[in-house]
């Protein structure tokens, strides 16, 4: 079975940090939606009826929103994803997100605020696999 991505790992963590990012860092998110939203890890917030994963992901959006604008952060572009142009044949992703924060540290600050990691149930209700790839501008290119 194929390994799937839904949380950082402590040391993915640890070496985001040490990166030492100065100024704004834009996150690249590819994320692959099940088609039934899976609320098993937060009953909590398990809507009556059965949703899709893509109507989870879009009730964790509006959950996520003031904290992130809170943050500092914003969405620059959601749009829909597909199958690879250059990539993978076998290897598609329902959505791809670029949230741009402030710094490595309002990131953070946002990450674990309590009342934003209230919501996130249904994130993971949502994805059945996802990247999130850390991004700085490059004006050299």
């Amino acid at each position: 079975m194929d390994e799937k991505y839904l949380m950082p790992t402590q040391e993915a963590g640890r070496k985001f940090v040490l990166r030492a990012i100065q100024g704004s860092v834009v996150m690249l998110n590819l994320l692959r939606f099940r088609d039934i939203a899976d609320y098993s890890e937060s009953p909590e917030l398990m809507p009556v009826e059965p949703i899709s994963g893509k109507h989870a992901y879009q009730l964790y959006i509006e959950h996520t929103l003031p904290f992130l604008t809170k943050s500092g952060g914003e969405i620059l572009f959601m749009g829909e994803g597909g199958d690879f142009l250059i990539g993978p044949a076998n290897e598609r992703w329902d959505a791809v997100l670029l949230i741009k924060q402030n710094s490595v540290n309002s990131f953070l600050a946002f990450e674990s605020d309590m009342d934003y990691m209230k919501g996130i149930g249904h994130r993971t209700a949502a994805l059945s696999d996802s990247r999130l790839l850390p991004i700085i501008e490059n004006n050299k290119v």
